[in-house]
């Protein structure tokens, strides 16, 4: 799960084929090849979930058993948090397939990134912005990082003159909380982080698979000590239980894979 997006523009920085690869830092692992760096944070959109409803019904004003489409285990962890009489549903395809499918009436609903709608002009769509209270965003949703080679000086300056500070630090720290979790794509984790002047603010959660047991809390720290945040808040998960979450999601994932 961790770089599948990624390997092959790694492998072609390494070995000199491109200088330089655009990312969803999303789908970025959180531990870098030796040898590259991110170079440059764009300045971010929005981070968070939205739902579509061609009823116009918000998530709230969904009846008990709508179908819910996503295919993202921190999505549905913390849909059947909120909503446990809600049926969650895997869906497949790019965002152009599952509109579709929503159209063709195979859910009620879906839950979306407003960041890959706002990029194709599609925001026409969202019926709601879900609220962080509901849902955390995935770690680094809606930021686009540029990674390079780490002694690439030409590059590294010429990639900074694109580079956003605060998306930087937001992505720092979301990133180092993740860290410290060693989480992934099989783990339901959520995490955004927020700067106000000199402060970073960042919320996280950690759930089960059904989202019965979620561990959520927030921390504040200097813009300058993102990283150190991040991990803080991590730390502060695990010691209330969160730790044993992530084991048996693990666990559960090995056995099945």
């Amino acid at each position: 799960d961790k770089g599948l997006f990624t390997k092959e523009l790694e492998i072609g920085l390494l070995k000199g084929e491109i200088d330089l690869a655009v990312h969803s830092m999303k789908d970025v692992p959180t531990v870098l090849p030796e040898g590259l760096i991110i170079g440059a944070v764009l300045p971010r959109e929005y981070p968070g979930d939205v739902l579509v409803s061609p009823t116009g019904k918000t998530l709230g004003e969904l009846p008990p058993g709508a179908r819910v489409g996503t295919s993202s285990l921190r999505r549905q962890a913390q849909l059947r948090h909120y909503r446990p009489d809600l049926e969650i549903l895997p869906v497949r395809g790019n965002l152009t397939t599952r509109l579709r499918k929503l159209k063709n009436g195979d859910f009620d609903a879906l839950v979306l990134a407003w960041a890959g709608l706002a990029r194709l002009g599609l925001t026409g769509y969202v019926t709601e912005k879900l609220p962080y209270t509901v849902c955390l965003p995935a770690v680094s949703q809606g930021a686009i990082g540029i990674e390079i080679r780490a002694d690439d000086r030409e590059m590294t300056r010429i990639v900074s003159a694109i580079d956003h500070p605060q998306s930087r630090a937001e992505v720092v720290a979301e990133r180092a909380f993740m860290r410290r979790l060693e989480g992934g794509c099989q783990v339901p984790v959520g995490a955004v982080a927020t700067v106000a002047g000199t402060v970073l603010t960042i919320e996280g959660m950690v759930a089960d698979l059904e989202g019965k047991q979620l561990f959520r809390d927030q921390v504040s720290g200097a813009v300058a000590e993102a990283a150190a945040t991040g991990v803080r808040l991590a730390e502060k998960l695990l010691s209330a239980g969160a730790d044993a979450v992530l084991r048996a999601v693990r666990e559960s994932s090995v056995r099945l894979g």
